[in-house]
């Protein structure tokens, strides 16, 4: 019985340790944790961890943390390559074995100069245990330095203090080892949805930045609704929250990559492979050649009337001008098109000219005149079914990968930033009360910064105040959610994103109050 206790007074304080080291959740506090572990079990003055690095020709270990007895040393910038000869920590790293030294024995200067006199005043003695994870690859090493005894002096370490330590190692190395695969996939899945979103961008110049822009408007709004202390209340993200939320706003819009360049990059009605505009043009100048052409006729066999058929052609010449002026105006799009030009476009079609081939053609086709007559913007409905249905694809991408639990909320983050509070959104029609806070927000980020967007070629960046009038408007028609609405103006997130990210002379409003 005395020996099982003894055994149990030995497996306790490792058991402790192990408990801690497993309670850790990122790589800087374990290396903490495993260091202040480590002396404490084996009564070291010093320790240190040493991180493995890089890999082919620039194997490193990089100096992680330092601890004494006066707290923890600086490590910036120390690392040790390697390949140097007679280190003892490139040694334990390569050789993957316990290392015991009675004495500063293969420091060079400056690896001393780690130790005295910011933590001790001399080595006397080291430890150097290499952490393995689960296939035994050394991942780190922790160094003690100095063992002391219950009077403060020093002495060398014992083989029983190397024992625990590698105790200590075997489980700390895999629980390292684990961390930095999550950080390093985690690093992974950052540059992946960046560079997702930054092909999304690139895709479409009209649309440029607008995956970057939306997730720091997102960002913005989500921060005021977390220190709300009224209607949000009850509102928070934590660090796996705020993480989830970001990769579903550099996400929003992956579905833009299946979107066929034709209908992303139509920046005019009758853009295609190029603007129609100028073939209609060519068409113009044949009919005012013609009418030039006929009026001269005119003028050689009715002489006595020169001066009224002058009249008379200046006038037809100039409401062909008149024509092709409103074509060319119609043509770039905007917020609404008077019923009235769309009349004058139909009765134009009705015109012809002669080809090349000296047929008569109808001057406009009936595809140029559907594109011209678009009563908004510069899509077709076919082609708006088109854009909108990017959302499908958004969503189809996003729920057919296997997300873990901490992100399995991304896809509907970042597919309900099209949806409307009254369920006439898209794609699935959701009311205000089936979509989440983080949703409602992207919907508000992703429509300021379309209309504030210095890009989009059917119309200019609209000021502040005609942006915020506009928002209004679609709060008043059930759009946006009223509350992150005036959440969005009461904490200024308008005007923190204006500095951010608007141009000076888009800056024309300095109190929000009629915007409420």
């Amino acid at each position: 019985m005395p020996q099982l206790h003894r055994i149990g007074d030995q497996l306790m304080p490792l058991l402790r340790v192990a408990r801690r080291i497993n309670e850790q959740r990122d790589v800087a506090t374990l290396a903490q944790t495993i260091v202040a572990e480590a002396r404490a079990l084996c009564r070291a003055e010093a320790g240190a961890l040493w991180l493995y690095r890089g890999g082919g020709g620039d194997e490193r270990l990089v100096c992680m943390i330092r601890q004494g007895e006066g707290g923890t040393g600086v490590t910036d910038g120390v690392e040790v390559p390697l390949a140097r000869s007679g280190c003892p920590v490139a040694r334990v790293a390569k050789e993957g074995e316990t290392l015991l030294l009675a004495s500063g024995q293969g420091l060079a200067e400056e690896d001393r100069a780690l130790w005295v006199p910011d933590l001790v005043t001399e080595v006397s003695a080291q430890l150097l245990v290499p952490l393995p994870n689960h296939d035994g690859e050394v991942v780190g090493v922790v160094q003690l330095i100095n063992a002391r005894d219950d009077q403060g002096h020093r002495l060398a370490f014992s083989r029983r203090q190397r024992v625990v330590a590698e105790a200590l190692a075997g489980y700390a190395g895999i629980a390292l080892n684990n961390l930095l695969v999550v950080a390093e996939m985690k690093d992974l899945l950052d540059a992946f949805v960046k560079v997702i979103a930054q092909a999304i961008d690139a895709k479409s110049p009209h649309t440029s930045a607008h995956c970057q822009r939306v997730p720091l408007l997102t960002e913005l709004l989500a921060r005021a609704a977390c220190q709300d202390h009224g209607t949000f209340a009850d509102f928070d993200l934590d660090e796996d929250g705020w993480y989830e939320l970001r990769v579903a706003a550099w996400l929003h819009d992956c579905g833009k990559l299946a979107t066929p360049d034709s209908v992303l990059e139509k920046s005019t009605k009758l853009h295609a492979l190029h603007d129609r505009i100028d073939m209609i043009a060519a068409r113009f100048a044949v009919l005012r050649a013609e009418l030039v052409a006929d009026f001269a006729e005119r003028e050689r066999t009715e002489p006595e009337r020169a001066t009224a058929l002058a009249a008379e052609r200046e006038r037809a010449l100039a409401e062909l001008e008149a024509d092709l002026a409103l074509l060319q105006r119609v043509n770039l799009g905007g917020e609404t098109m008077a019923r009235e030009d769309q009349e004058r476009v139909r009765a134009m079609a009705r015109r012809t000219w002669t080809n090349a081939q000296g047929q008569l053609q109808p001057l406009l086709s009936e595809d140029e005149v559907s594109n011209l007559c678009i009563p908004k913007g510069t899509l077709t409905e076919d082609e708006r079914a088109v854009i909108n249905g990017h959302m499908d694809v958004t969503l189809a991408m996003l729920e057919s990968l296997p997300f873990p639990r901490k992100l399995r909320r991304v896809p509907e983050y970042a597919g309900g930033h099209h949806e409307r509070m009254d369920g006439t959104g898209f794609p699935r029609g959701l009311t205000r009360e089936q979509m989440s806070i983080p949703a409602r927000i992207m919907a508000i980020a992703d429509i300021f910064e379309a209309l504030t967007s210095r890009e989009r070629p059917y119309k200019p960046p609209l000021k502040l105040s005609e942006a915020l009038a506009i928002m209004r408007q679609m709060r008043d028609d059930h759009h946006l959610d009223p509350d992150l609405y005036r959440l969005f103006l009461d904490a200024g997130v308008w005007r923190q994103y204006a500095l951010e990210a608007l141009d000076p002379e888009q800056r024309d409003v300095e109190e929000v109050s009629k915007y409420r």
